[in-house]
This record gives structure tokens, C-alpha cells and sequence, in this order.
């Protein structure tokens, strides 16, 4: 893509929610802007954007339109905060103000919050999805070949514990699944260290790892990683571990 808005463009998304979406893509996002990266994260969840209050960033005045629907003359400034370049619907509308967006409509919204942002020379834009896996269609201008996957889960098994991988949804749409993230991966105990295993752990064949989905790391509970706080060691090193395997991802796809 011509217009693409940085060198790599990296999803994180998963078919179901409640698996820490928004936390593993602010956190890998600041862990990748620690390695000398220049990095943007857009919040994609257009009905539900978290980004904005994990970082402190919320509007208070509700918008009296969207201009979603205007072309070239229609540009929005990204909120910098801690080393990375932040884009939102939470920065354009009130904190408690609902938008009453239709689905045809989404993939216009999208485009302008990847497109119509100043978003500078960026090594890395990280899209934060919504839940599910109708995100991306064969003619959005984000679902494309420069753009890969992370897919993220969760170790716990309920009556509906599966994942909720979206990988083969991805493949039908040419966009290459980088790997596996598995949040809430047990909790490190504050008085011993000793690593506790809060959830069940899903049989490996009702989850990603049965799709052949490489696993880029493991994230510890953790309250803190909830915010910009900042994570205690355990947490913070999972998470430069999982941002120095996937920009090498990256790297030896491109030299491919």
C-alpha cells in the first residue's frame, strides 16, 4: 500500500472478549517504543475504545458530529503519551457519549482513523480490535498484505472456553497470523514470587496452539498492567520478550 501509515502494521485480536485486548497492545506497544521504535497505537474498537482511559486521555465534551463521511479535508492529531502516538474514537467523542454508527459504515470510520491521522514516520502502527471477527473485510484499506496478526487468549476453560481464534477467518483474507500471545498466564504471588495458576488451562486442542499458532510469550496477572502505572518485573520483561520476538517476526518476514 502506497499510503500505508507505517513500515509494519500489526493487529491484536481475538474472536471473543475479555482476554486483555487493550492491555497487551498498550503494553507491547510501550515495550516496542523501549527498543528505539517509533510506534503508534490505534484503538479500533470504535464502540468501546478502553485505550483513552488506561492512559488518562478521555474527553469530556461530546462531539456534535462525526465527519467520517469527508475525504482529504479531514485530518486528526494523535495524543503522544509515554514515547508512542495514540489515535482513538475516545479522543473525538464525550467519555460517556454513545456512537450511533452503523455497520456499513465502520470500514469508513476505520479508514479515517488509520489514514486521516497525522501519525508521522512510524516503524510500527499496533490496531487494537474489538472483540469477534468482523473487523477486517476483503475491501478495508487496513485488511491488507502489509498487515499481520497477533492473535491473543487466554488460559481458562468456561462452557464457552474456546479462544475465540479468529487465524482462519485471517487466512481467507490474505492477512498472515504472527503468533499468540496468552495473557493472565497465572500470578506471580507479591509475598513469595511463587507463580500461581489462577485458571484452568484450556486443553491445547480447543486452542490456538492446535492451529499451528506460534506462542510469542506469556503475561502474568498483574493489577497494575491495567494502567500506565507501569508493570512489576515479571510482567514488564514477558512483555520485552513478546516485542523482541515479534519485531523479529517482522524483520525475517520482510528479508523472506
Amino acid at each position: 500500500m502506497k499510503d500505508r501509515p507505517a513500515r509494519y502494521i500489526v493487529a491484536i485480536g481475538s474472536g471473543k472478549g475479555g482476554v486483555g485486548k487493550s492491555t497487551v497492545s498498550l503494553h507491547l506497544a510501550l515495550a516496542l517504543a523501549r527498543r528505539g521504535l517509533a510506534v503508534g497505537l490505534l484503538d479500533a474498537d470504535v464502540y468501546g475504545p478502553d485505550i483513552p482511559l488506561m492512559v488518562n486521555l478521555t474527553r469530556h465534551e461530546d462531539a456534535r458530529r462525526w465527519d467520517f463521511w469527508r475525504q482529504g479535508d479531514v485530518r486528526h492529531e494523535p495524543l503522544e503519551s509515554h514515547g508512542i502516538r495514540i489515535m482513538s474514537v475516545g479522543f473525538l467523542l464525550g467519555e460517556r457519549q454513545a456512537l450511533t454508527l452503523g455497520a456499513p459504515l465502520l470500514t469508513a470510520a476505520l479508514r479515517q482513523l488509520v489514514h486521516q491521522v497525522e501519525w508521522g514516520r512510524l516503524d510500527i502502527l499496533m490496531l487494537d480490535l474489538p472483540p469477534g471477527r468482523r473487523i477486517f473485510s476483503s475491501n478495508s484499506s487496513a485488511s491488507s498484505r502489509s498487515t499481520v496478526r497477533s492473535s491473543l487468549s487466554a488460559p481458562r476453560t468456561s462452557p464457552i472456553s474456546m479462544p475465540g481464534s479468529s487465524s482462519p477467518f485471517f487466512a481467507t483474507t490474505d492477512v498472515p497470523v504472527l503468533g499468540a500471545v496468552e495473557n493472565m498466564s497465572g500470578l506471580h504471588c507479591p509475598h513469595c514470587g511463587e507463580l500461581i495458576e489462577v485458571f484452568t488451562p484450556v486443553t491445547k486442542s480447543r486452542s490456538v496452539w492446535a492451529e499451528g499458532v506460534p506462542l510469542l510469550g506469556r503475561i502474568p496477572l498483574d493489577p497494575a498492567l491495567g494502567t500506565l502505572e507501569g508493570p512489576t518485573r515479571p510482567q514488564s520483561e514477558a512483555f520485552d520478550a513478546v516485542a523482541a520476538q515479534m519485531f523479529d517476526a517482522l524483520e525475517r518476514r520482510t528479508a523472506a
